[in-house]
């Protein structure tokens, strides 16, 4: 019964609960308030809707119930002291309006937050009204151009993109209305120097990278780089959407990067499923910090205020972005302790070649060598099935699928990124199950072809799902 909607089992005049009138007064709904036409709500009890949504519930599949290699996306644990932490009704009660000799608490959250987040990645300052890694992009791009702007440098309107770069780093350039160039990447998966140097000129306002790059690698040549960037007049944007590979180890500003945005929703263990919470805070070197949306929180003697500058890009999001993220982010620093965030970073990138190498004679590796925090394979040694097939079929094993089909640059690309968080045993296990689907794909591939066998539904037509998707219940009735 309860696989089915709840509007299946909708009966008329089945009611889940209604408050008696004698107990609560007069709870009517003035007519002017009222919808004319019915709501068309399911008549349903109260039982059958808790049952309903529970069972929902369990056919859900998120990081605490297992493993979750989503590569890039980091899908990390999120310690339940960050739930203790920001459930404090010290903090949820808080509004943005009141006068800030009240809310010192909070905005000393924030600036602290910004000194650890300046200390572990070698920039001066961090704002962080964006509420997501692209709208955080999306403040950075808008720097680098107000600050040509300011400069009286109206024609640098370009800025270069690697080949393997995340989806958003193109889409953020146009949005903001420069031109996107493309560099290639070489045999080795790193920007291709020689084809960089041919790009440069002075139309070009920066380059956006992101190091270790989409693929797993490190760009060794960034200082080479970011010294031919600056001497052309650009800038360096560094996509921080992931910083597990270098958490506590090596920094942007120290590789000559001037703006980058950070995910606090994925190096810093808030969960980020489903499209939020989410928080892009943006960092820049001492010489931009002005440029910074408003408001910025600053520290005068022991009090903490907000800062509104003329020469700011303006205001970006309603008030100060999502507290409760960088409250998260915070716990989870606090916790960590500066000695031991530098464990993030190896036991990441050594969990990450732990998978490469264990992997690599049944899935192609398209580049050799030490990766970082992920690992890309380029499909099935064996081509009896895709890469499309293995994700389907890992469903049946009880593992949440990696990323497939990205970086571009590889036609069946599988990105499987462990965290640090895993253990062997884990991430044993998880090989284990890859080996097995690999050996299917030899003796049996139509196993795979039909997979997934086991799950809520069988395997969708995702392409129309996503061009016509039936998000009314009638629809799917």
């Amino acid at each position: 019964m309860y696989d089915k909607l709840i509007f299946e089992i909708s009966k008329p005049g089945r009611i889940g609960y209604s408050l008696p009138k004698e107990k609560v007064g007069n709870y009517e709904i003035d007519s002017k308030l009222t919808r004319k036409a019915s709501l068309d709500m399911p008549e349903v009890t109260e039982f059958d809707v808790v049952r309903h949504y529970t069972n929902v519930s369990q056919k859900n599949y998120g990081v605490d119930q297992g493993f979750y290699p989503l590569g890039s996306c980091t899908m990390k644990y999120n310690p339940k002291i960050n739930d203790e932490v920001v459930n404090n009704s010290k903090f949820t009660n808080i509004h943005p309006l009141q006068n800030v000799a009240s809310t010192q608490g909070s905005l000393e959250v924030y600036y602290e937050t910004s000194r650890m987040l300046a200390e572990l990645t070698g920039l001066h300052e961090f704002s962080f009204n964006p509420y997501a890694g692209a709208q955080g992009e999306a403040v950075g791009i808008m720097i680098m151009k107000q600050y040509h702007i300011n400069r009286g440098d109206l024609k640098r309107t370009k800025v270069i993109v690697p080949d393997s770069a995340h989806g958003t780093n193109p889409a953020t350039v146009s949005v903001c209305g420069m031109e996107v160039i493309q560099v290639d990447s070489t045999e080795d998966g790193i920007v291709d120097v020689e084809k960089l140097k041919p790009l440069l000129n002075d139309e070009v306002a920066g380059i956006m990278l992101t190091n270790p790059n989409t693929l797993g690698i490190f760009e060794r040549d960034i200082c080479k780089i970011s010294e031919m960037v600056h001497e052309a007049g650009g800038l360096l944007y560094y996509d921080g959407a992931n910083l597990n590979a270098l958490l506590g180890l090596y920094r942007p500003g120290d590789m000559g990067f001037d703006i980058m945005h950070i995910n606090l929703h994925k190096t810093f263990s808030t969960p980020h499923g489903g499209g939020g919470p989410g928080s892009g805070p943006v960092g820049v070197t001492k010489e931009l910090a002005h440029l910074l949306p408003n408001p910025r929180v600053l520290k005068e003697g022991n009090m903490y205020h907000l800062s509104y500058s003329n020469d700011s890009i303006g205001s970006i999001s309603g008030f100060y972005g999502n507290f409760l993220v960088v409250l998260r982010a915070y716990t989870y620093l606090l916790t960590l302790g500066k000695e031991n965030v530098k464990n993030v970073a190896n036991f990441a990138v050594l969990n990450a070649n732990y998978i490469k190498e264990s992997l690599k004679d049944d899935y192609i590796l398209p580049i050799k060598g030490l990766c970082k925090h992920e690992v890309v394979f380029d499909g099935l040694v064996n081509k009896n099935a895709t890469t499309l097939d293995v994700a389907k079929r890992l469903l049946d094993y009880g593992y949440h699928p990696p990323t497939i089909y990205f970086p571009l640059i590889f036609h069946q690309s599988m990105m499987i990124e462990p965290t640090e968080v895993e253990s062997k045993e884990t991430l044993d296990d998880f090989i284990d199950v890859m080996k097995k689907i690999a050996k299917e794909a030899e003796e049996n591939p139509e196993i795979l072809k039909e997979a997934p066998h086991h799950t809520v539904v069988r395997r969708l037509d995702e392409v129309k799902a996503a061009k016509s998707p039936k998000v009314k219940y009638k629809d799917i009735l």
